[in-house]
């Protein structure tokens, strides 16, 4: 889409030789394909980590669809991120049970510990914190996902030691 202006951070794939041309080429291997842009979208979030507004832009432009389209469905799907991720992520389960039985709590623990809100990620690049809808795990409510390991019945106080490995100045 001609004119579309987004900020560009300086450290936006776009701006990256060697990533524009991992983006280039993904979008040129699959443009051809019926669904193209969940293909291209896919692959992308997989090499490079996440879709940026700029990458939104310049991929729109070169695989010739409007921008709202790539927006929409990177915005649509919670697998896409727009900002690089942590090398690992926190999720706090607000389903029903989570949330009924204090998650709430532990969301303001980890951000009073990590300093950063649900979405964002550590300065150091650690640790991205995110929320979610029901993981399946009532029963052991509230429920926090760390990496892949699930851990149940988690209070504000405990919080601390759950993360101690992924953040060694925890206690």
């Amino acid at each position: 889409m001609a004119g579309t202006k987004t900020n560009i951070t300086k450290n936006d794939p776009t701006t990256n030789p060697e990533s524009k041309k991992i983006i280039d080429e993904i979008i040129d291997r699959n443009n051809h394909l019926n669904g193209a842009t969940m293909v291209v979208l896919n692959e992308l979030q997989s090499k490079i980590g996440f879709i940026s507004p700029a990458m939104q832009v310049y991929v729109a432009n070169r695989m010739g669809i409007p921008v709202s389209q790539i927006h929409g469905v990177v915005s649509f799907y919670s697998f896409f991120t727009t900002g690089p991720r942590g090398k690992h992520t926190v999720k706090f389960c607000l389903g029903t049970a989570c949330y009924v039985g204090g998650i709430p709590q532990v969301i303001e623990k980890a951000k009073q510990i990590l300093g950063v809100e649900p979405g964002q990620t550590t300065e150091d690049g650690e640790i991205t914190l995110e929320v979610c809808r029901c993981v399946g795990a009532c029963s052991q409510a509230p429920v926090v996902v760390i990496d892949e390991d699930l851990h149940g019945r988690v209070r504000p106080n405990k919080f601390p030691q759950l993360i101690k490995n992924i953040h060694p100045d925890q206690e």
